[in-house]
C-alpha cells in the first residue's frame, strides 16, 4: 500500500462497515461479534445512515456510528471511539435507549419494539480494573436473569485484545481494527486470508492509493487529533477544579472544627 491507513479512524470505520457495498461485511461483522445472541444468523441488513465522505472533514458534528436494520427487524448500532473520557458510559446508554425507544411512533403498541444492540469498539482502555476485553451489558436480576431479550450494550475494548492464535470470525475483526494500520496488502498474514477480511483490506487500499481520499483521511486524523488534545485539556482542567474546590471546602471544614474546639475550651 502507498500509504498506511488506520482502521480505527472514523471516515474508514465507517467505510468499511457502513457503506452499500460493503453491506457484507456489515452482516459478517455482526454474525461473528453477536453470534450467541443469534438463534439464526442475519441473512440481510439495511444501512440507515450510509457513509458519505463529505461529511467528515473538520465537521465535529458528523455522524460517524453505524446504524442498520436486519432482516428480522432488529435494529443495531455500531461506532469506533479513540478517546474515552467522563459521562461516556451515559452517553452508551442514552444512545442505545434513544435507538430502541425511538421504534415507538404515535399510537403504537410496546409489542412493536424489536431487539436493539449497541457495539462500541474503544482504542484505548475504558474499564481500568478490568483485564477482559469483551463486556456484554443486558438487563438482567441479581441471579443474572435477564428482564428482556431485546439486546443490549457491547464493549470491546482493543487494547486488551491479545489473542494470538486468531481463528475465530469475531477474533479476525478485533485483530483487524487493533493492527490494521500494520497490515500490508501485498503479504497479508494468515489470519487475513479469507474473503472477507480481503475485502475489508481493500477498503483500506482506497484510500491508501487514492490520493483524494487519503487527503480526507489525513485531514479527518488531524482534526480528531485536535480533538483529542483539547478533550485532554478540558479534562486536565476540570480534575484541577475539583481538586481546588476539594482542598477549599477540606480548609473550610478544619476552620470550622478549630473554631468549634476554641469554643468547647
Amino acid at each position: 500500500m502507498k500509504h498506511r491507513i488506520d482502521p480505527k479512524i472514523d471516515c474508514v470505520f465507517k467505510a468499511i462497515l457502513g457503506t452499500t457495498a460493503n453491506s457484507n461485511l456489515l452482516i459478517h461483522f455482526l454474525n461473528a461479534i453477536l453470534k450467541q445472541e443469534f438463534e439464526y444468523p442475519i441473512k440481510s441488513v439495511e444501512i440507515l445512515n450510509p457513509y458519505n465522505d463529505k461529511e467528515f472533514i473538520n465537521d465535529k458534528l458528523s455522524i460517524v456510528d453505524v446504524k442498520a436494520s436486519d432482516d428480522f427487524g432488529h435494529l443495531y448500532q455500531i461506532e469506533i471511539q479513540l478517546n474515552c473520557f467522563n459521562y461516556l458510559p451515559q452517553r452508551m446508554i442514552y444512545n442505545w435507549a434513544d435507538i430502541y425507544s425511538n421504534q415507538l411512533t404515535q399510537g403504537e403498541h410496546y409489542s412493536t419494539l424489536k431487539p436493539t444492540y449497541s457495539i462500541w469498539l474503544f482504542a484505548e482502555n475504558l474499564l481500568q480494573n478490568d483485564s477482559h476485553y469483551a463486556h456484554n451489558y443486558q438487563l438482567r436480576d441479581q441471579n443474572g436473569q435477564a428482564l428482556n431479550k431485546h439486546g443490549g450494550i457491547g464493549l470491546l475494548e482493543l487494547n486488551k485484545f491479545n489473542v494470538v492464535d486468531v481463528k475465530q470470525n469475531d477474533h479476525r475483526w478485533l485483530k483487524f481494527f487493533k493492527e490494521g494500520s500494520q497490515l500490508d496488502d501485498p503479504s497479508l498474514p494468515n489470519w487475513m486470508q479469507t474473503d472477507k477480511m480481503r475485502q475489508a483490506m481493500n477498503t483500506l487500499s482506497i484510500f491508501s492509493e487514492k490520493e483524494r481520499e487519503y487527503d480526507r483521511y489525513q485531514a479527518r486524523q488531524e482534526y480528531l487529533r485536535i480533538q483529542r488534545s483539547n478533550q485532554f485539556m478540558f479534562e486536565q482542567e476540570r480534575e484541577a477544579k475539583l481538586k481546588a474546590r476539594s482542598t477549599l471546602k477540606q480548609a473550610v471544614e478544619e476552620k470550622k472544627a478549630t473554631i468549634q474546639r476554641e469554643k468547647n475550651f
